[in-house]
């Protein structure tokens, strides 16, 4: 969404077998903690807001699927095996890259949540918005090649 940032959330991960993203974590990690009452209150602002997320298995579950119907969420569509039109994986590169230029490179995860967390919230919005911005031009070129990968 244009013009506004939410919080970077850190998602546990328990490790193990099975231990990655599902359903079930989603929903307690990120939904219901963090994006039920971010998307109220931004809609309430704004028409027409729409929910980017990619297609990993525990966005596409039904469970995942009634969540945001029962919450009214808005999605807004994104193509299978697209990253390259998702302004977030941009917007992750430019943390990646900010992250390596840092004097104090973290060598713990909890050096490196920190330092994550810093550079989100000093990455302007406007640095966001110009990744939002690209993404029309990058549809055009993914069109152009009949599907085929872009430039990153």
């Amino acid at each position: 969404m244009k013009g506004r940032k939410g919080p970077l959330v850190v998602l546990e991960y328990p490790g193990g077998r099975g231990g990655g993203m599902n359903s079930k974590r989603y929903r307690e990690q990120v939904l219901d903690p963090v994006l039920k009452s971010f998307y109220k209150r931004v809609s309430k602002k704004q028409d027409g807001v729409e929910f980017q997320q990619d297609n990993a298995p525990s966005h596409r579950s039904k469970t995942t699927r009634q969540w945001f119907s029962d919450n009214q969420v808005r999605l807004f569509y994104h193509p299978p095996n697209s990253p390259d039109l998702n302004p977030i994986e941009r917007v992750w590169w430019e943390i990646k890259k900010r992250l390596k230029d840092r004097e104090q490179i973290p060598t713990t995860a909890e050096q490196l949540i920190v330092a994550v967390k810093e550079i989100w919230n000093e990455l302007p919005v406007q640095e966001i918005d110009k990744h939002i911005d690209s993404m029309g031009k990058r549809a055009k070129a993914i069109f152009a090649t009949k599907g085929g990968h872009i430039p990153f």
